[in-house]
């Protein structure tokens, strides 16, 4: 990806998760990127286009930073994990993670965006349902389901209503619950 390119893109982010989907205009993103005018639209020519790209920029960075890292050896192990996700989803990652629940609303009437959204979900169970699995659930699938619902949940309730409920005991209950 060129360097103009990414700079769009998370100049977009950064709109989207600071002020809001009216925000992201092809003008304000080049502004937000100090690009010249024009420069987004070269990349994006529509809006479409724009939001398919942010998504895949924010889910290519969460893939990134979670995927290679997620092989929990103990029930324990696996809520630290999710613990340690969830701070950084909503700590140091909070402008990204409230750009994608942005778009995660855009998408309720929006195929397109709907399929990319759907790309990171089955990523994400691609690395919830083999360690399920290896921790010994009889429902892999199933408790990969419940767990990464749990978490989501959560991630929504921080980030829309600043919950700062301590997500723990709730982690534990579904890991206990799904490795029965």
């Amino acid at each position: 990806m060129t360097p103009t390119k990414t700079r769009s893109l998370d100049a977009a982010v950064d709109l989207l998760g600071t002020e809001g989907l009216r925000a992201l205009t092809h003008a304000r993103i080049d502004e937000r990127a100090g690009l010249p005018k024009g420069s987004t639209s070269n990349y994006f020519r529509t809006r479409a286009t724009l939001l398919s790209g942010v998504l895949d920029q924010i889910l290519q960075r969460e893939m990134a930073e979670f995927g290679t890292s997620f092989s929990p050896s103990t029930g324990a192990d696996l809520v630290e994990a999710l613990c340690g996700m969830f701070e950084q989803v909503t700590v140091s990652n909070q402008i990204l993670t409230t750009a994608r629940l942005v778009l995660f609303m855009e998408a309720s009437h929006d195929d397109e965006l709907r399929e990319a959204i759907n790309r990171g979900r089955d990523a994400m169970e691609s690395w919830f349902v083999p360690a399920m699995a290896r921790l010994g659930s009889r429902d892999p699938d199933g408790a990969a389901q419940a767990v990464i619902a749990c978490f989501e949940g959560l991630v929504l309730h921080r980030i829309a209503r600043h919950d700062h409920t301590d997500p723990r005991p709730l982690f534990e209950r579904v890991v206990r619950g799904a490795l029965g």
